[in-house]
């Protein structure tokens, strides 16, 4: 090989990996501004409850945290009909539709009157804005996921992946700073009056940033080429609906996990932990730091060892540790204690978010890839983690029993690691 041969190859690889990691980025800004809106909600979830809904406080947080979830209905239409547009006209189409619908439903929520001023207008003004949310996101995550993973190189697609949910966990840490700023700032009449509002607004400020990045990204070469060439027939390929389902039963304890962890403990370690409102946020907060900085980690892990053993690991563990790990949020032992468990999740959450993005796009062909994979992904989140604080504040009500929703956990758990056991390692699968 000559020196201008040499010369050249070193460019091209300099240039791919400066596409790549543009890729990345784009996909990366839009999920944090996106799930940064979705989830703030969550976070609110108990001031949202008095303002919109004419009820006793249980009845109130039940009907909060329905709101919450019925956004997650939408998830699925929003997958098809979005995914379905990812894989006919780009993935950069669908990345730049799903990004204006989430800041339509936040700032409309952050402006939106109460219960006071509008009466029973105000509860279906904001479900139908939880409806547009959550239509958009259930375009995003399947598109964000399919254009970073196809963007990666072949060995890489686990470190690609985990960077793209590494991202989401991000949005958590501003939703953290967001709501420790302004219950720090605010005194609680005022939160209650008008200081709710400005997370929801707050989220506006990336939308331009978002916008920017998504507007200047190319498309990705798996599915340029996708559309020159004839698909090659795959042996033993499994029809569209298992794949749908498998994709889904994958995703089960990863979802219940996230809205569990991460939306509903802020809320029952208040009522039921004996921690203050800034405890449980700065508790989360330092769990989802450890979060985004260990799942990059067993991304790059999954890569060298396989998607398979890192999945079922963090499924056994969840199984095996949930019930006792939720003895020690229950058993007095103040911020030290929650946030030793905390760390615990969140070191299973990484590893599992480290895995399951690239694990999912490799289940499917590039001609439908996004679609099926945001539909199995999102019909998950619909059913189970969306409604997961709701199902856990219905189980603590009708048990009476605090530690109920570690069952749930369990539950999940078993049924994920089930179907995943069911699969080929795709590690080394071609796109």
């Amino acid at each position: 090989m000559n020196a201008a041969t040499q010369f050249v190859q070193t460019v091209n690889t300099t240039k791919r990996k400066f596409h790549s990691r543009k890729q990345l980025a784009a996909a990366m800004i839009g999920n944090i501004l996106e799930y940064y809106d979705f989830i703030v909600y969550a976070f609110l979830a108990a001031i949202i409850a008095r303002q919109f809904f004419h009820a006793d406080a249980t009845a109130g947080l039940l009907a909060s945290f329905a709101a919450f979830g019925v956004g997650f209905l939408a998830r699925p239409l929003g997958g098809l009909v979005i995914g379905r547009l990812a894989d006919k006209f780009g993935r950069k189409v669908a990345l730049q539709l799903t990004i204006f619908g989430m800041a339509m439903g936040t700032v409309g929520i952050g402006l939106l009157p109460t219960y006071k001023t509008i009466g029973i207008a105000a509860p279906i003004l904001l479900v139908t804005l939880r409806l547009i949310q959550g239509f958009a996101a259930g375009g995003e995550w399947g598109s964000a996921t399919t254009f970073i993973v196809e963007s990666a190189p072949q060995s890489r697609r686990g470190f690609y992946g985990a960077m793209g949910q590494t991202s989401i966990a991000a949005a958590y840490l501003l939703i953290g700073g967001a709501m420790t700023g302004v219950n720090a700032y605010f005194t609680p009449d005022q939160m209650e009056n008008f200081g709710w509002r400005i997370p929801f607004l707050l989220g506006a400020v990336l939308l331009p940033v978002g916008i920017y990045l998504r507007k200047n990204v190319e498309e990705t070469p798996i599915f340029e080429n996708a559309k020159e060439e004839k698909e090659i027939p795959q042996a033993k390929q499994d029809s569209p609906l298992k794949m749908t389902l498998s994709a889904s039963g994958l995703t089960v304890i990863w979802t219940v996990s996230y809205y569990l962890v991460l939306s509903y403990l802020p809320t029952f370690l208040t009522m039921h932990a004996g921690l203050t409102t800034q405890q449980s946020i700065a508790a989360g907060t330092i769990g989802v730091a450890f979060l985004v900085v260990l799942t990059p980690l067993f991304g790059i892990l999954s890569d060298r060892i396989g998607r398979k053993p890192v999945l079922l690991a963090c499924c056994i563990g969840f199984a095996a540790l949930s019930y006792p790990m939720f003895l020690v949020l229950l058993g007095g032992h103040g911020v030290v204690g929650v946030t030793c468990v905390l760390l615990v999740f969140n070191l299973f959450m990484a590893a599992f978010s480290g895995a399951a993005p690239a694990a999912l796009c490799e289940l499917f062909p590039t001609k439908n890839r996004t679609t099926l994979l945001s539909v199995g992904y999102s019909l998950a989140v619909a059913i189970f983690g969306g409604f997961a604080p709701f199902i856990s504040t219905f189980l603590i009500d009708v048990t009476g029993s605090p530690i109920s929703p570690a069952f749930y956990l369990i539950g999940c758990a078993v049924l994920s690691g089930a179907v995943i056991s069911t699969f080929r390692e795709t590690v080394t699968k071609k796109l």
